[in-house]
């Protein structure tokens, strides 16, 4: 039988982990669950310009500092839910940065990458729009902004 032109075989799918992916969450060792989606992984290097007298076709490009997107992980409402609501009430009382781990992980639960991020902090938690007219997954969303990457193994 011949195969479908752009169709690959389904065996092909554990040899490319990013066909089916999802992200585990850790911070300061505890788990927050699984996540479907995660944005905003990135870092930019700020530019200042400068430009110098009597040079008028040259402005000179220097590096000022390194700027960290806030990371958003959303996923469907569930039994995990409440583990980041927990987490959330610790910053009630106090409110101090700590190490996290987002791995991205294959439906089989192996590990493809991983990034730890240095100086965490929820900046926003969006719960679930619950509507009976728009019979929609309820998701929730979680955002968090940080310091950094951190080497692999700390």
């Amino acid at each position: 039988m011949a195969a479908k032109v752009g169709m690959s075989d389904p065996k092909d799918a554990t040899t490319d982990p990013a066909v089916s992916v999802c992200f585990s969450v850790t911070v300061d060792g505890e788990n927050l669950g699984y996540f479907s989606t995660c944005e905003g992984l990135g870092v930019e290097l700020v530019m200042e310009q400068r430009e110098e007298g009597g040079t008028n076709g040259f402005v000179w490009q220097l590096p000022s500092r390194l700027k960290y997107s806030n990371v958003k992980l959303s996923r469907a409402v569930g039994k995990d839910s409440g583990l980041i609501t927990e987490w959330l009430i610790g910053f009630a009382s106090e409110v101090s940065r700590k190490t996290a781990s987002i791995s991205a992980r294959t439906a089989d639960g192996r590990e493809v990458a991983s990034w730890n991020l240095d100086g965490v902090i929820p900046v926003r938690w969006t719960g679930p729009s619950l509507n009976l007219d728009s019979p929609k997954v309820a998701m929730e969303t979680l955002e968090l902004a940080h310091h950094g990457f951190l080497p692999k193994g700390s």
